[in-house]
């Protein structure tokens, strides 16, 4: 699972250990299983779920435990982490400053918190629209834990149009059921057509 934009690393439709997904190629609707009363047998890839969200993101679910209380306390909590962080920081930065290392050195430490801030933000904002690529994730990992403040902001500014990554998720899940109806229709073809045998 990726850590910055709290999304898993598998693709919609493919095998989730963690909530017993179903094969990509046999899947089942979200929290049911093939040959369950109620759920048709090989009814698709399920749904991806995302942190915090499960699988409400797929109908919007109502509720108290819904899509759109999920998202409010999505934003609450992430606003929270994120001030927080930056009293933490504070801190830090009056620890600098008693130290009395020098207004050059404290000049590079707010500039380097900075930059990483900003990258940490870009990066995982672009994490919701697009996989990221595992290798640079890897070489991105110090400089991103640097600047989480900028992942959490980045959060917590998606949570007003959507659930973070939905929009991804909802783009490989509509592409992965295309996949499975395009499949289904050539196993099935048309049976007038299929010969009798005598």
């Amino acid at each position: 699972m990726s850590d910055e934009n709290g999304t898993p690393d598998t693709s919609a439709g493919s095998r989730d250990t963690s909530t017993g997904a179903a094969d990509a190629l046999t899947g089942t609707p979200a929290g049911t299983s093939a040959g369950r009363p109620g759920s048709p047998a090989g009814a698709g890839p399920r749904p991806e779920p995302l942190r915090f969200f499960g699988t409400t993101w797929v109908d919007h679910d109502p509720g108290r435990q819904g899509y759109a209380a999920r998202r409010v306390a999505a934003a609450v909590g992430s606003l929270a982490a994120v001030t927080v962080s930056c009293l933490v920081l504070r801190f830090a930065y009056e620890g600098i400053a008693i130290a009395d290392l020098g207004g050059f050195v404290t000049l590079l430490i707010v500039v380097m918190f900075a930059v990483c801030t900003a990258l940490a933000f870009r990066h995982t904002w672009e994490g919701f629209t697009k996989r990221p690529d595992p290798d640079r994730q890897a070489s991105l990992r110090g400089l991103l834990a640097v600047g989480f403040v900028g992942s959490l902001l980045a959060y917590f500014f998606r949570t007003f149009t959507e659930a973070p990554g939905e929009r991804l998720h909802r783009q490989e899940y509509d592409t992965a059921r295309d996949r499975y109806a395009r499949r289904s229709t050539r196993r099935t073809g048309n049976p007038s057509k299929k010969r009798r045998r005598g």
